[in-house]
């Protein structure tokens, strides 16, 4: 075999590597990505939400949403989660079908008007509920329902924030089915709920 002749194979060879290598790249990025795991379901509920609206779960079937726990008297852990949940309500498209949810663990100050001058200070949009009950459903819901914890009690030595809740988001399929759990203050795992919540939406 001449060296001209071995050189034009060798160059075809690589070629097609690149092709083959290329092509693999290709379908990887056409690749939907996978949905979470299913983790649990969301009991039926019926809250009301700041502008007075009952709500129930069945109101939020057929799109994904994100839960949270927070009370607007909370000093420390719930403004800062209230502004995370605000800058997920800024990048996530307008159009995109989803819903925020944020579940107050302080029913008995946190009335519909409380809720409602709390959600205009993050410029919530319509898609951010912002919810209330009675201390024994929402109890019952966090705990029983999103397996989360919450003491509810006074708590010695807590000073001003004696409502002992979860820092983490929720993400909930549009089934009612728990797909995730995130830690507010953590840059990777909020940005892991992002591409879950999209994975869920081309699912």
């Amino acid at each position: 075999m001449s060296v001209p002749l071995r050189r034009r194979m060798l160059w075809g060879f690589l070629v097609l590597a690149l092709l083959v290598v290329a092509g693999a790249a290709a379908l990887q990025r056409l690749r939907k990505p996978e949905p979470p795991p299913l983790l649990g379901h969301v009991p039926e509920f019926a809250l009301t939400n700041r502008d007075g609206r009952t709500i129930r779960r069945a109101d939020l079937d057929g799109r994904p949403w994100i839960a949270d726990f927070v009370f607007t008297r909370c000093p420390a852990s719930c403004p800062m989660m209230s502004a995370r949940m605000a800058r997920l309500n800024r990048e996530l498209a307008a159009d995109l079908p989803v819903r925020l949810v944020s579940i107050s663990v302080d029913p008995t100050h946190d009335t519909p008007a409380v809720l409602q001058r709390y959600a205009e200070s993050f410029q919530a949009t319509d898609r951010w509920l912002f919810l209330t009950g009675t201390r024994e459903d929402v109890r019952r819901l966090c705990i029983e329902g999103f397996k989360l914890g919450l003491d509810m009690a006074p708590a010695p030595g807590m000073g001003s924030e004696p409502i002992l809740h979860s820092t983490r988001f929720v993400l909930v399929d549009g089934q009612g089915g728990i797909r995730g759990y995130y830690e507010a203050f953590d840059e990777e795992s909020t940005a892991r709920l992002e591409r879950d919540l999209l994975a869920l939406k081309d699912s």
